[in-house]
């Protein structure tokens, strides 16, 4: 099987039922709708800011699950164009998520975001984005993928992410990998790396050290990884 085909099709394809990621997704979901039934028991409605979503990533959960727990989302993203349309009980708007700043303390039941952190840049601004999360929700669900899973998810290239620095940049220079294009230009082979920088177990518990960590396998990889908790400015929803 061609190994480039098993990664995008197989293994990486969130819109397939047959892939692996949809799968986890799938599964993951299971804990994120007992977050929302755990809610709404409490409050009677969800509030939910999801940050670097889209409306399309929340189909896998039934959107009648969705509308009978009173869920309303909020989905945030960098300035790109037009935004969408508000549309029944998704609300979008531009904004960053290392300053939520148009957004009061407290001002949803949960925050989420799905493969997200790793983009967010350097240490400071990963431990800005997890305070702003911990600010404007109660709670919150948090993913992403592992460092130490052998394909990296990006440049759909096993190993890639572990390999040093020169290498990774002249193939990036050199070849179109996943989803990025060939790079012009050394600087933007960096700002291809620094897009795109996967965390260990150990640095994504230390941006949430009150949560509860959940491990996502494939094989006998940890895929990604899930933190659910608290936020340690509120005690209940």
């Amino acid at each position: 099987m061609n190994i480039t085909y098993f990664i995008t099709e197989k293994l990486i394809n969130y819109q397939s039922e047959k892939s692996i990621t949809f799968k986890l997704r799938k599964k993951r979901t299971e804990k994120l709708k007992q977050i929302i039934t755990e809610c709404y028991n409490k409050s009677g409605e969800v509030k939910i800011i999801d940050i670097g979503g889209t409306k399309d990533y929340w189909d896998i959960i039934p959107i009648n699950f969705l509308i009978e727990n009173k869920v309303n989302i909020t989905v945030v993203n960098l300035p790109s164009g037009n935004l969408p349309e508000n549309d029944g009980i998704f609300n979008f708007c531009s904004g960053d998520g290392c300053n939520l700043i148009e957004f009061a303390n407290n001002s949803f039941h949960i925050a989420h975001s799905n493969s997200v952190i790793e983009h967010v840049g350097n240490d400071e601004n990963r431990i800005k984005f997890s305070n702003e999360i911990k600010r404007v929700a109660k709670k919150y669900y948090q993913q992403t993928p592992n460092f130490w899973f052998p394909i990296e998810p990006h440049f759909l290239m096993p190993f890639f992410h572990w390999l040093p620095k020169p290498v990774r940049i002249w193939m990036l220079l050199h070849f179109d990998l996943g989803w990025y294009k060939k790079a012009k230009d050394k600087k933007q082979a960096k700002s291809y790396l620094d897009d795109s920088r996967l965390l260990t177990k150990k640095e994504f518990l230390s941006l949430f050290p009150e949560s509860e960590i959940y491990k996502e396998r494939f094989l006998f990889f940890v895929k990604s990884f899930v933190l659910i908790g608290n936020s340690p400015f509120t005690s209940n929803f």
